[in-house]
């Protein structure tokens, strides 16, 4: 018997009652037949609101049939193609997702923020033939379309779902007033309610998939530099969905949660929780297309009687910060997940204190669609804990000869269970270092295990660095910088940050002696989404080194 509790999962004394102890993967044969499922059972009941425009269970299916009836008659597109999207949190989003699974093919999504360069690599690397863009990032598309497989742009405008002529005002406004808009120049795309009529005028069919089919090509930072896809299939996300049903479902009422969505859907934390669970149990969707405006998002929760809410730490932590926020009504809120990176003890109990309510935490990674830990319900207070593993989850620490560590020592947390990705998108020499032998995923976070099965994370193996929930790898921020011909050596950690939880640090021995740190912002803005930009800057003279010559980061977190 195992002595960290993997064997007999020790944690399942601590499961709210009526939590089941496993889950039944098969009970959905795709996403595709829990999207049919869930259109059927709520139809007349709203699904989602954006800028003041809801749409019905019915108005998504009949619209996601008919882009999906677009993509495989009009562009004739294959199973298992990849489309590209990008676009932050619209009506669109579910519309586009829901049509492409539908349709049998694989979303590729991409944050909207992206630089050119991160752009090219995930479109070259997914071999996506078509992109949905929202028109406020189809500049950032332009300059690359040139080297990219993409065969079909199809542009949408942040109004294009409203009625008329609320479509027309809010567009023209966006494009001609707020100046929102950098000019592009695309030939040959198509619009997406063309692509939507064109489709309606075409039989939809209905694809048979199985749970090996692929669903999402979701990027997670590589230590290379170079983001690498996670194949995401079917079978994995209808588990991760079911898990995350068995652990909340006590808590639900089908068909009368609302949710408000901040955190953007293209991250797999916002897109497995709140846009597959909720949509499962036929809850309305409230999509926040602007999360930074926190003003804005405050008057949207005023207008809503919100049940659950969902973000990462710097979002709860602006939102206590943001005039008018104390006062909203809480009475109807369920829950609160924190996800993506660590909820701080500060911001947990402040918002305890403010809303009356507890910030639960959960903990997962890209890799396992994404949820693997979480806090029971019942139990929600802030512990500095992750919770304890899901149902039909198995949680190994494990040392660096993989073997488990005795309970109460550190061990780098390894996962198996049916939300376990296949492996990285065409990277066989990747995936034979993420997963071990005996076929456990790796997930380089060390944690320790208590008596009672709860895990607590004590460090990480790689230097990744959480920004704001996003990860930061600084190999990829090391790379960039040492482009600048002002640049001899560089190096980038991790530091504490009050507002983002980490911030990015490089060390810089410079080439050229007049170089700025004001100068090197400026050469990272141009090539790193803004999270990834460096806060600070130090110059050194030397950098420590290794005696083969290898930059000792550690040294520099002192």
């Amino acid at each position: 018997m195992s002595m960290q509790g993997a064997g007999e999962r020790v944690w399942l004394k601590e499961y709210m009652p009526g939590v089941p102890a496993d889950i039944d993967p098969q009970r959905h044969a795709s996403l595709a037949e829990v999207i049919e499922r869930s259109c059927d059972k709520y139809r007349d009941r709203p699904a989602y609101e954006n800028l003041g425009v809801t749409l019905s269970y019915d108005d998504v299916d009949r619209l996601s049939q008919d882009f999906a009836s677009y993509l495989q008659n009009v562009l004739g597109l294959n199973k298992g193609d990849r489309v590209a999207l990008m676009m932050p949190n619209l009506l669109q989003y579910p519309i586009a997702v829901f049509g492409i699974l539908r349709a049998g093919l694989v979303v590729v999504n991409v944050n909207p923020l992206y630089t050119p360069r991160e752009l090219e690599h995930q479109l070259k690397d997914s071999g996506a033939r078509a992109i949905v863009v929202v028109e406020n990032f189809a500049a950032t598309l332009e300059q690359v379309i040139d080297r990219v497989p993409l065969e079909t742009v199809i542009t949408t405008q942040i109004g294009d779902l409203a009625p008329f002529p609320k479509s027309l005002l809010t567009n023209l406004v966006i494009k001609r007033v707020k100046k929102m808009v950098p000019p592009w120049n695309i030939p040959g795309t198509v619009p997406f309610r063309t692509a939507l009529a064109r489709g309606k005028a075409q039989p939809y069919h209905r694809v048979s998939l199985t749970h090996e089919a692929p669903a999402f090509l979701q990027y997670t930072g590589g230590t290379t530099g170079l983001s690498k896809g996670a194949e995401l299939t079917h079978g994995n996300l209808v588990a991760n969905l079911l898990q995350m049903h068995a652990w909340m479902s006590p808590r639900l009422s089908e068909g009368e949660d609302v949710i408000a969505t901040a955190l953007p859907l293209y991250h797999i934390f916002a897109l497995t929780v709140n846009c597959l669970l909720f949509l499962y149990v036929g809850g309305k969707n409230v999509l926040i297309t602007n999360p930074r405006d926190l003003p804005g998002f405050v008057k949207e929760l005023a207008r809503q009687k919100f049940t659950v809410l969902t973000g990462v730490n710097t979002l709860f932590n602006g939102l206590l910060h943001t005039p008018g926020f104390d006062r909203l009504d809480f009475s109807a809120l369920k829950f609160c997940v924190g996800g993506g990176t660590a909820v701080q003890q500060a911001v947990a109990e402040k918002w305890r204190q403010v809303t009356g309510k507890p910030l639960t935490e959960g903990y997962g990674l890209t890799e396992c669609s994404p949820a693997v830990c979480f806090a029971p319900l019942d139990k929600p207070d802030w512990t500095g804990n992750i919770g304890v593993p899901l149902p039909s989850t198995w949680v190994s620490l494990r040392d660096d000869d993989n073997r488990e560590v005795p309970l109460g020592q550190p061990g780098e947390l390894c996962v198996k269970g049916p939300q376990v990705m296949r492996g990285y998108w065409q990277k066989p020499e990747e995936n034979a270092k993420v997963f071990t032998a005996d076929g456990w995923l790796k997930t380089g976070d060390v944690a320790v295990m208590d008596a009672r099965g709860y895990f607590k994370l004590v460090d990480r193996k790689k230097d990744m660095i959480l920004v704001s929930g996003f990860n930061v790898y600084p190999n990829e921020i090391e790379n960039v910088v040492a482009l600048h011909p002002g640049v001899l050596e560089v190096a980038c950690i991790g530091v504490p940050d009050d507002k983002t939880g980490e911030a990015v640090k490089i060390f810089v021995v410079r080439k050229d002696p007049a170089l700025t740190a004001e100068a090197l912002r400026e050469h990272c803005k141009a090539n790193l989404t803004g999270y990834k930009v460096p806060k600070l800057i130090e110059f050194r003279e030397a950098l420590p080194k290794s005696p083969v010559g290898k930059i000792l980061r550690k040294e520099l977190r002192g």
